[in-house]
């Protein structure tokens, strides 16, 4: 048995391919998926994806889902007090490791293992450091299948949200884009892929404009 693990989920392509690289490399068992919840809306944050949607990823995924409930809004000292409980009861359930998908951005990396140090969790990074550009190819390559459901229209038209992840949006990011995202022009929900037993059926919703970012809503069936 490997190293028992949590994954950051956050439902889309970087936490999804972040729990298949860990299956592939056998070293972390990973036992579960924790997100945390916009309470006042039932979605993840930022990537504004519906709880019912998570859970079905969870369960194609196979994997248990702890969902950390953040009321809205929610201030950074109250989110900081709610994860280190959340903390102290996977230690309590014997986890020793959470992974991120985090792949370049040196302050998120540092605030994580600064938030981690001292619990009894260690931070890994099992995507960091790779080149954005064959990530993103390696994933679709393999069959990660993933919709754009928030864009941050400072970065991107708002025409991009709903959208299939595939060669074809790649080909029509402005100069400068980040092709998986990092520096958040897009986020994503992953319906199917290699971590996944089967593909999530998301259905279209209604799009919403709000604080300079659109959000494509989708159901599953």
């Amino acid at each position: 048995m490997g190293v028992r693990t949590l994954v950051s989920w956050s439902s889309g392509k970087d936490s999804a391919w972040t729990l298949h690289t860990l299956r592939e490399q056998g070293t972390y068992d990973v036992v579960g998926l924790l997100t945390t919840i916009n309470s006042a809306f039932d979605r993840v944050a930022m990537h504004g994806t519906r709880a019912s949607v998570l859970r079905a990823q969870a369960a194609a995924a196979g994997l248990p889902l702890i969902e950390v409930q953040l009321p809205w809004p929610c201030s950074n000292q109250h989110y900081e007090a709610v994860m280190r409980d959340a903390c102290a009861a996977a230690v309590a359930e014997g986890i020793e490791a959470m992974a991120f998908g985090d792949l370049y951005l040196e302050d998120v990396r540092h605030y994580r293992e600064e938030r981690l140090a001292g619990t009894g969790i260690n931070p890994i990074f099992p995507l960091w450091g790779r080149d954005t550009t064959a990530l993103v190819r390696e994933m679709l390559d393999s069959g990660l299948r993933a919709k754009l459901t928030c864009v941050d229209t400072a970065k991107l038209p708002a025409s991009f949200a709903g959208r299939e992840l595939n060669t074809s949006l790649l080909a029509e990011l402005p100069p400068g884009t980040d092709p998986c995202a990092e520096n958040g022009e897009f986020h994503t929900c992953a319906y199917a892929g290699p971590m996944f037993a089967k593909p999530i059926s998301l259905v279209p919703g209604v799009m919403e404009e709000r604080d300079g970012f659109v959000f494509a809503d989708f159901t599953c069936e």
